[in-house]
């Protein structure tokens, strides 16, 4: 195997940002940010608030374009990519955001099962099934009659990832999926996509400031500091670094114990 590419021919890398650069009114937000994911692999993007995490994701869906640089998603190059040339990446890469953007109006059940609605070949009964299936594995099967106004925070996060999973993408982005949530449910959610990670191993990218949540899923982590990556690596080395800002960074979350919950 190549470093280019798998034996089956697909790139090894599914995201990879060269160079990407992104200012506000001025005020730069990425510069010159560099990473790879490879296929399968979860990436967590790290760092304080304001960082360019969240502005990280926004470029790969094609909410944003940088200023200069590249992005790469499956071996395209889609930084120039069009409205409509975007709306085929996002049916192979979607995102949970942290409102969760859930359809009001539908169940639970209805909000799981939009993005299979009218595909050929696909009964209401396999449908059911499908849905039932995904919420058993995120265990909100008991509120699937349920609008999103009748659910916590987290469970409404629950719900959005299995709507991005009904999708069936090959690659799943999530934006902040512990805030805003207790330390119970925060340390919840975290098995839920552990969970998901092992059966389906989907190339992910998950944006935390969360360091319990980052050491239960990271295989590679970016630590972005003044828009840039000063950390780029495996979890173990990010761990064990003796950088200053890096082990304060690690320490904020001692006061809040890793709660194991087991599934």
């Amino acid at each position: 195997m190549s470093e280019a590419a798998q034996s089956d021919g697909k790139p090894v890398n599914f995201f990879e940002f060269r160079d990407v650069c992104k200012a506000f009114d001025e005020r730069p937000v990425l510069k010159d940010v560099n990473f790879t994911v490879k296929r399968g692999e979860t990436c967590v993007i790290m760092g304080r608030s304001g960082v360019g995490k969240s502005v990280s994701l926004k470029h790969i869906m094609g909410f944003l374009k940088p200023d200069s640089g590249q992005v790469i998603i499956d071996g395209q190059d889609v930084t120039n990519f069009s409205e409509a040339e975007f709306e085929v990446v996002r049916r192979k890469v979607t995102m949970v955001f942290q409102s969760g953007a859930l359809f009001d109006s539908l169940t639970v059940s209805e909000n799981i099962a939009f993005p299979l609605e009218g595909q050929p070949g696909l009964t209401g009964e396999d449908l059911d099934e499908y849905v039932g299936k995904i919420a058993k594995m995120l265990e909100v099967e008991d509120v699937l009659d349920k609008l999103p106004s009748e659910l916590s925070t987290g469970m409404k996060r629950a719900v959005a990832i299995g709507r991005a999973f009904a999708q069936n993408p090959e690659a799943i982005l999530y934006d902040e999926p512990t805030t805003m949530v207790d330390p119970i449910m925060a340390g919840h959610m975290g098995e839920l996509i552990l969970r998901l990670k092992r059966a389906y191993q989907k190339t992910s990218i998950v944006v935390t400031h969360d360091t319990h949540l980052a050491k239960k899923l990271a295989d590679v982590v970016v630590f972005l500091q003044e828009g840039r990556v000063t950390f780029f690596g495996p979890w173990a080395d990010f761990e064990n670094s003796n950088d200053p800002f890096l082990k304060n960074f690690r320490q904020q979350d001692d006061l809040i114990p890793a709660l194991d919950v087991t599934l």
